[in-house]
């Protein structure tokens, strides 16, 4: 069956196979050894670095999510996952921003992982589409993101 996502090949599209291959990369560079604090620094740099190459809408959601993590959740690791700008408590992705431009998509979204602390009864979001980054935005932003990383 032909997936017409990249050109009548089978199987993933471009975009989800360059997303893979950014992952491969990011769990070489955790294996290339050090811990603690340094670990820490690169991952950190990582993510401000995968938050400037993004652009326009992009950028304005990464850049308020990042800084909203900082101030609301300073415990949670700013890292890449995917490429994607991630933030993860234990090593393990809590919230992340999937920008629209990596899938060619019409929104960018905050999704969240299951480890973040968001169950409410037997269904709850997980994706929330970001198309500007206004004053009720960042503050629906700053409540998700808390409660999410307890």
């Amino acid at each position: 069956m032909a997936d017409k996502r990249d050109g009548g090949s089978t199987g993933f599209s471009d975009a989800e196979r360059d997303a893979m291959k950014q992952r491969a990369a990011e769990l070489r560079e955790q294996s290339k050894g050090g811990t603690g604090s340094a670990k820490k620094e690169r991952e950190a740099q990582a993510c401000v670095d995968a938050v400037h190459a993004l652009s326009g809408t992009d950028r304005d959601v990464a850049e308020a999510l990042h800084r909203i993590v900082l101030e609301e959740a300073p415990h949670l690791d700013p890292k890449t996952w995917y490429g994607f700008p991630s933030y993860a408590r234990d090593g393990k992705v809590v919230v992340f921003y999937q920008p629209a431009s990596k899938f060619d998509t019409r929104y960018g979204t905050v999704g969240f992982n299951e480890d973040a602390l968001l169950d409410d009864g037997v269904m709850w979001p997980t994706a929330y589409a970001v198309i500007e980054v206004t004053d009720a935005v960042e503050a629906a932003l700053r409540d998700i993101v808390r409660r999410a990383a307890g």
